[in-house]
This record gives C-alpha cells, sequence and structure tokens, in this order.
C-alpha cells in the first residue's frame, strides 16, 4: 500500500486526477451503495444498530457459500444458474430426512430423523452431481455455461416438483435446526449469533485455502485467463472445469441444508434467485465475468453489500415488487463497471 502511494505521489497533477477518476469508477457500486446506506441511516436510525447490523452479518453468512460457489464458476468466465433450485431440492431433501417422527403430514413415515453428517454429505453429494453435469457438458461439449445451467436448473426444479408434489416440509427436528443450525453460540448486546455463521467462517477459510494454497486453485485461475495457454502448459482443463462446477454444486447442497433449518421448513419457493443474488455479489466484490480474477474477500464484501442494500429497502419499507428492479439494476451496472475495467486493462 505504501509503495502504491508513494507512486501515485510522484505523478503529475492531471494522471493523479485521472487514476483518482479511475479508482471512484473502479469502486463505484461499492460507493454507490455506501452512500444508500448512509442515506438510510439518516432516514431510520435504527438501520446501523446492533440488532440491525447483526442481521446483516447473519444474512450474509447463509447467503455467503451460494457466493462462494457461483464465484469459482465466474473465474471460469462462466456461470452457473442452477444454484437457487439446487438449494430448493437439497433443502426438501435435508427437511425429509429430518423432519421429526411424530410430525404431521410426515413425508417418509417409519423413519426418524437421521445422522446429521450424513445428511449433510448426502445433498453436497447431490449438488455436486448436477455441477458435474454442468462441468462436463461445458469442459467436453464446449457448451455455452448460461445454456447447460439453464437446462438444469429446470431439470432440477422439475424433479423437485416431481417429488415432491410441491409440498411444504415443516416440523423439523430440533437436532437439526435448534441444536444445530439455529443454535445461539454467543449474543453482542440482545442478539444472538448462530452456529451457521461460524459454519460460514470456516467454510469460507477452506475455500480461501483451495483457490490460494491449491494446484486446484491455481488451475481454475489459469483456465479462467485463458484456456488454451492453460491447456498448453499442462492443465486438464476439462477436470478443472468439472472440479469447478461440483465444487459449486456440493456449495449450493450446503446452502439448502442450512436454508431449511434456518427458515424453519422447505418450501417450493425456497431457492428462488439466490443465484442472481449470488452472481450480482460476486461481480461486485470484484469477481470478473471475463476470467481469472477474482478474491475470496472481494466476495464476502459483495454479498455483505448485497444483504446492506436489500435490509436498507426493508428498512424504507420499499415494495417487494421494486426489489427485482434495483436488484437488476445493480447487476447491469456491475457488468458494465465490470467490463470497463476489462478494456481500461486492454
Amino acid at each position: 500500500m505504501s509503495a502504491k502511494l508513494e507512486a501515485y505521489k510522484a505523478l503529475p497533477a492531471k494522471e493523479k486526477r485521472h487514476a483518482v477518476v479511475n479508482w471512484i469508477l473502479d469502486h463505484a457500486m461499492i460507493i454507490i451503495i455506501l452512500l444508500l446506506a448512509i442515506y438510510v441511516q439518516i432516514q431510520k436510525p435504527a438501520f446501523f444498530s446492533v440488532p440491525s447490523l447483526v442481521n446483516i452479518l447473519s444474512l450474509t453468512a447463509a447467503r455467503l457459500p451460494m457466493a462462494l460457489g457461483v464465484a469459482g464458476c465466474i473465474v471460469l468466465a462462466g456461470t452457473d444458474l442452477s444454484g437457487g433450485r439446487v438449494a430448493g431440492m437439497t433443502a426438501f431433501v435435508a427437511a425429509i430426512l429430518l423432519q421429526k417422527a411424530d410430525a404431521n403430514g410426515k413425508i417418509l413415515t417409519g423413519i426418524g430423523p437421521q445422522p446429521l453428517i450424513l445428511v449433510i454429505l448426502l445433498v453436497m453429494v447431490i449438488g455436486a452431481i448436477v455441477g458435474l453435469v454442468n462441468g462436463y457438458c461445458m469442459g467436453k461439449f464446449k457448451l455455452h455455461p448460461f445454456i447447460v445451467t439453464l437446462a438444469t436448473q429446470m431439470i432440477t426444479y422439475g424433479t423437485y416438483l416431481t417429488i415432491s408434489n410441491s409440498k411444504q416440509v415443516s416440523s423439523l427436528d430440533t437436532s437439526y435446526t435448534t441444536s444445530f443450525v439455529t443454535h445461539p453460540l454467543f449474543k453482542i448486546g440482545t442478539t444472538s449469533v448462530m452456529t451457521y455463521v461460524l459454519l460460514a467462517v470456516i467454510l469460507t477459510a477452506l475455500m480461501w485455502v483451495i483457490w490460494n494454497k491449491t494446484t486446484f486453485g491455481k488451475n481454475m485461475f489459469a483456465v479462467g485467463s485463458n484456456e488454451e495457454a492453460a491447456r498448453v502448459s499442462g492443465v486438464n482443463v476439462l477436470a478443472t472445469i468439472v472440479g469447478v462446477f461440483m465444487l459449486a454444486g456440493a456449495l449450493y447442497g450446503y446452502t439448502g441444508f442450512v436454508e431449511a433449518a434456518r427458515l424453519g421448513s422447505s418450501t417450493a419457493t425456497l431457492g428462488l434467485n439466490y443465484e442472481s443474488d449470488a452472481i450480482a455479489a460476486v461481480v461486485i466484490g470484484g469477481v470478473s465475468f471475463v476470467g481469472g480474477t477474482g478474491r475470496i474477500s472481494g466476495v464476502i464484501l459483495g454479498v455483505f453489500m448485497m444483504q446492506l442494500i436489500m435490509s436498507g429497502m426493508t428498512f424504507l419499507g420499499i415494495s417487494g415488487n421494486v426489489t427485482y428492479i434495483i436488484k437488476g439494476a445493480v447487476i447491469l451496472f456491475a457488468c458494465i463497471l465490470d467490463m470497463r475495467k476489462y478494456r481500461a486493462k486492454k
């Protein structure tokens, strides 16, 4: 940082102004969100209260795993539209396997709640299978990520509706909900921080290691930067693409596991638009759609910023219908800024 500051000081006045303008444009999305947050705080002083901030951080932790999965796909210069529906289906699977034995309208009669670790592994495997299909179709047949993941999104959702018959699954066992996922760890003021927040921290640390300290992570960035150059350098491109999408799918499955417990039930709408929120957050956090660029810290920041603006709209009483407009505008503007940075580098 000090070296950059010294280099900036050495620039002529005109170049300094140009550098400042570039920095503002590069961080325009974050600056705008922070200004909006300040506006909300002025209008509603409770926005930056301890309970509100803890709630925003908790929502960030809940949505972070999916964003980490999508981020890897975008590093490959791709995307993944199947995440939300995978989360919805795996939430259903977790809910029926961890429903109370005496629940009214129990889906799987004759069995009690299954071991948590087995259920977590099962839903992550289900997600990874969807990721395997996504990655293999892209890597082997060179299909566009948008088309492939749109197809698997529809297949996954149709499979879920067929199996569940659109039934809501509630009355979840306390070993799954209040004793594990939503178990209070400690309090900040009068607001509890739940176990799933700690789980998100551990998962994020693991993803940081995978991205930055493993050959797989290096290969992911190499393929995202230049697939042909990576292949010539000896990188197994197909295995890397498949691995990234399988890892993403596993994270979607984990998201479904957490969401069912956090919300207390599994419904047909669970997971709706989760992937679009994740994509918006990831691009805000600096993961470029052109591929080969991104950091875990940026993903965390992007998810937090998205939750900040969503919570701000709730505080202002803005209609949920308008929320879709704002989310769409955020995605569009973030992509425009991303392309501007890419062209400036070229």
